[in-house]
């Protein structure tokens, strides 16, 4: 217990274990709460979210072309920790390859029937081009500039300024040396946006297995089979990380986005490929027109209602990962530089993103219109969580498929589960003294860390999953983003500093003191 950090451990735990057990008491008083809570957020920080985050993608175009462009993260010297398949694989399954499993195929159909107030008419042409926009909006630049921003930051501070691995080291940069307390309660703060963000992307995972176990057995989805599967999770999560089977996440992540590619590709061939290349060729170049327009909410809808259903959600639900997030991947980054960066974090996982969203988005436009609605009706029916399911049954081997696609969307969450237990771990502990002793003391402990924590995120994913589907994923994203959103402006704004003297990022690598990061890391 001595190695615990009392206030980035107590205060988030508190305020979870609290929530849960409100929750499990009288569930109904609970919703109205966190649905009041959420929806001041959305209304009166909304705006905000948004530009903000158009703010970050502006702010990688600029350091891209900066002088700090061409410096080395961790000086001119040091050698890089990953190849780049590694790292570009790590850096897309570590931040949304969970979501575009799940939304993929499913969004479309919400986007088909509800244009947001543009008057499109359901189905249409029109609707599909809005929709496959709406799709590279969502998945694309915007939600990559953001871990992009948060990441690199870590990244300068902790191999080129000498920082420490919290959130005191980037911040030290515009106010000083903080005094402790500030950076505990910084630490519970971005942990406790932390744990609310895995919570909602887990309650994503679960509905997508209970959807495709459902597909594939008849099984209705139910408290009960979420409970089930949230229990699985959580101990592969905790043997994974626990007994470092995954040797970091390398293997896993090379696993996870060798079946994106492979189902991709087979999808493109006996889909509909030549409606996939104009449709999102096409979309392309309407995401490119519609892109400052929509994330700075112009012509938003009355009221803002489907914006903030979709737009301020997905930025909501980055940015709750994002700080912690930011951590780990600003770690596996030495070695390259800053271009390099933002080439692996942002440009290419988000021209990945484009060409995942035109091919599901596209087969899955096709499925609904060919076989008289039917992913419409399978989304009213049974839920988000079939829509998946529902369509690959009209590809070759589609059982296959299906089974396939439940065994990767497991995986996936558990590959990012995975890193950021450990960052849990990293943010909740004190360092070690050097002590053989207190050494093997802090290791136990850690073990212990990441049990109450990675459980209590799967009860709190279960609770909102069970009693309120995608409307409780939608809350959790929202609040967990709330607190993290002026932490990464805060980390947006010392990027900035450091681009304009790159003299200070000029210093050359520990070696030995980056080697104990990365021994911790992977």
């Amino acid at each position: 217990m001595k190695s615990i950090r009392p206030i980035v451990f107590y205060i988030p735990i508190t305020i979870l274990i609290l929530s849960v057990i409100w929750s499990l008491i009288d569930v109904d008083a609970f919703f109205s709460y966190a649905n009041t809570l959420n929806t001041q957020i959305l209304d009166n920080f909304g705006s905000l979210f948004a530009y903000a985050v158009f703010g970050f993608f502006l702010s990688c175009i600029w350091i891209f072309f900066s002088p700090i462009g061409n410096i080395k993260i961790g000086g001119k010297d040091a050698i890089p920790l990953l190849s780049h398949w590694n790292w570009f694989a790590i850096t897309l399954c570590t931040t949304i390859a969970t979501g575009i499993l799940f939304w993929g195929m499913a969004e479309p159909m919400f986007h088909l029937y509800d244009s947001g107030g543009r008057g499109l008419d359901p189905n249409s042409n029109a609707a599909r081009q809005f929709s496959l926009i709406s799709l590279f909006m969502h998945w694309a630049l915007s939600p990559y500039a953001i871990y992009t921003v948060a990441s690199l930051t870590f990244a300068l501070s902790i191999y080129n300024l000498g920082k420490g691995s919290t959130l005191a080291g980037p911040l030290s940069v515009l106010f000083g040396k903080i005094p402790q307390i500030i950076t505990d309660i910084l630490d519970a703060l971005i942990l406790l946006s932390l744990v609310l963000g895995m919570s909602a992307s887990l309650g994503t995972g679960l509905l997508l297995l209970s959807g495709g176990i459902s597909n594939l057995t008849g099984i209705a989805s139910s408290p009960f089979l979420l409970a089930i599967i949230a229990g699985l999770i959580v101990v592969t999560v905790l043997i994974s990380s626990i007994t470092g089977l995954t040797k970091g996440i390398r293997i896993l992540s090379d696993i996870n986005v060798k079946f994106f590619f492979a189902l991709s590709i087979f999808i493109f061939i006996f889909g509909p490929s030549l409606e996939t290349i104009s449709e999102g060729t096409a979309a392309l170049l309407g995401y490119a027109q519609e892109f400052i327009p929509r994330s700075l909410l112009l012509n938003a809808s009355e009221g803002r209602i489907w914006e903030n259903s979709w737009i301020i959600f997905y930025w909501a639900n980055w940015l709750a990962w994002a700080p912690v997030t930011a951590m780990f991947l600003g770690k596996i980054a030495r070695g390259y530089t800053v271009r390099a960066f933002i080439t692996i974090n942002l440009i290419i996982p988000s021209l990945f993103s484009i060409a995942w969203m035109s091919i599901l988005g596209v087969y899955a436009m096709n499925i609904n219109r060919d076989n008289g609605n039917i992913l419409k009706q399978s989304l009213d029916s049974n839920g988000i969580e079939s829509v998946a399911f529902t369509a690959l049954e009209y590809l070759p081997l589609g059982a296959i498929l299906i089974i396939a696609l439940l065994g990767l969307s497991f995986i996936s969450y558990v590959t990012a589960a995975d890193s950021n237990s450990e960052a849990i771990r990293m943010i909740c502990q004190k360092e070690n003294d050097g002590n053989d002793q207190n050494d093997k003391q802090t290791r136990r402990f850690a073990i212990i860390i990441k049990i109450i924590w990675i459980s209590l995120i799967g009860i709190a994913s279960w609770v909102m999953t069970s009693y309120s589907g995608i409307d409780g994923v939608r809350m959790l994203s929202n609040l967990g983003g709330f607190p993290a959103l002026f932490i990464i402006i805060a980390l947006n704004i010392i990027l900035l500093k450091l681009s304009f003297n790159p003299k200070l990022l000029q210093q050359n690598s520990n070696e030995k003191t980056h080697q104990s990061l990365n021994e911790n890391i992977l």
